[in-house]
C-alpha cells in the first residue's frame, strides 16, 4: 500500500511507472513470441524446411513420366493414293497402348487398319512392310474374337470428305519391351478396302494406300 505523504507519494508513483513499463515489455515479448511461432508454422516455412519433400514429389513425377512411354508415325501415301495422316501411341497400362489415328484423303467408307511386321515403307505399294505382325503364329481374325494377329486392329470409317479420326486402347501391346508385344519399328498400313476378318491371311483388305513407321517418342 502507498502512504500519501510527500516522499512516499513520489516513491509510490515511481514504482507504479516501473511496473507499467515492465508489463508493457512483457506484453510486447509475448506478442513477439506468438508472431514468431505463427511464422514458423506457416506453409511457406514448412516447404522451405522440407527439401526432401520436394525431392520426393519430383521423383514421383519422373517415375510417372517413365511409366507412360509414347511413340508416333507419319502416314504417307502408297499405291498411287493421296492419303496422309498421323498415328500416335501412349502406354496406358502394363500391356495396353492407346492408339490414335488422324487420316485424310481416303475414299469414303471402311478401310482396314493393321500393324505389319516391318517398319519399311520404301516400296511404292508399301509391300516392303511385309505381312501382318503375327508373333504368336495365329490365324487372321477380328481382334477380341477367337484367334487374331497381334497386328489386326479395326476397320476405320472415313467420312464423306475422306477424313477419319479414331482412338482406342489396344491390349497386348507395349512401347518397348518384349519382341512379342513391342510395337516400335513396326509398319502401320491403311488398306484400300475393309477387312472381312475371315479371309487368310489378309482379310481381303485390298491394296495398301498409306504406310508409316512407328518411332519412339512424341511427334
Amino acid at each position: 500500500m502507498c502512504k500519501f505523504d510527500h516522499l512516499s507519494s513520489r516513491k509510490c508513483t515511481t514504482d507504479l511507472i516501473n511496473n507499467i513499463k515492465t508489463m508493457k515489455i512483457q506484453h510486447v515479448s509475448i506478442v513477439a513470441v506468438c508472431l514468431s511461432l505463427m511464422l514458423s508454422c506457416s506453409p511457406a516455412n514448412k516447404e522451405a524446411k522440407n527439401p526432401e519433400g520436394d525431392q520426393m514429389k519430383e521423383q514421383v513425377q519422373e517415375d510417372t513420366a517413365k511409366e507412360e512411354p509414347t511413340a508416333h508415325a507419319t502416314l504417307n501415301s502408297a499405291s498411287g493414293s493421296s492419303v496422309t495422316g498421323t498415328a500416335t501411341f501412349k502406354q496406358t497400362g502394363e500391356m495396353t497402348v492407346r492408339m490414335t489415328i488422324e487420316a485424310h484423303n481416303l475414299t469414303p467408307g471402311e478401310h482396314a487398319l493393321h500393324l505389319h511386321e516391318k517398319g519399311d515403307c520404301s516400296a511404292p505399294d508399301a509391300s516392303s512392310a511385309g505381312g501382318h505382325w503375327n508373333p504368336g503364329g495365329m490365324e487372321h481374325g477380328q481382334r477380341g474374337v477367337g484367334e487374331f494377329h497381334a497386328g489386326d486392329i479395326i476397320n476405320l470409317t472415313a467420312d464423306a470428305n475422306g477424313n477419319v479420326s479414331w482412338s482406342e486402347d489396344i491390349e497386348g501391346w507395349t512401347i518397348g519391351g518384349s519382341d512379342s508385344t513391342n510395337i516400335l519399328n513396326r509398319g502401320i498400313i491403311i488398306h484400300d478396302k475393309l477387312d472381312d476378318f475371315v479371309t487368310q491371311p489378309t482379310g481381303a483388305a485390298g491394296g495398301r494406300v498409306a504406310c508409316g513407321v512407328i518411332t519412339e517418342g512424341s511427334m
